[in-house]
């Protein structure tokens, strides 16, 4: 299956949070501030990309995370409003590229690119469990 045959540049989605006191980083580390953890909005951005192309995907066909490149620009508190955005700026066969960003009010909190890997996902069940319990 050729990505480009469905996914369009252009295709976006848009997420908003309201940060919970278990999405920050003094959840995950002791002493931290309770603030907008950086994986946690890493998640936001990957959740809005698969977002963005799910509905163009045929049955039987996902896409994973395989590459981040982000940056955090600012702190978020508890109980603020994240509003997360992805964008596909680039299709190639089996890989999605997109612009991220995330924002709290007009106050950009992150941003960068991020990839997706298109899959099936029954081939690649069946090619996960042939290397379970194998030395990687």
């Amino acid at each position: 299956m050729d990505a480009r045959d469905f996914i369009k540049i252009g295709m976006s989605a848009e997420r908003t949070l309201v940060v919970p006191p278990e999405r920050t980083v003094g959840h995950f580390v002791p002493g931290m501030p309770m603030v907008y953890a950086t994986p946690m909005m890493i998640l936001e951005m990957e959740m809005a990309s698969g977002d963005a192309i799910r509905g163009a995907l045929q049955p039987g066909w996902v896409t994973v995370g395989t590459e981040v490149d982000i940056r955090h620009l600012a702190a978020a508190l508890v109980g603020a409003t994240v509003r997360t955005t992805a964008k596909v700026i680039a299709v190639e066969r089996r890989v999605i590229r997109f612009e991220v960003e995330a924002f709290e009010g007009p106050r950009k909190l992150g941003e960068g690119r991020h990839a997706r890997g298109l899959i099936n996902v029954e081939s690649f069940n069946k090619r996960l469990a042939g290397t379970s319990g194998q030395a990687q």
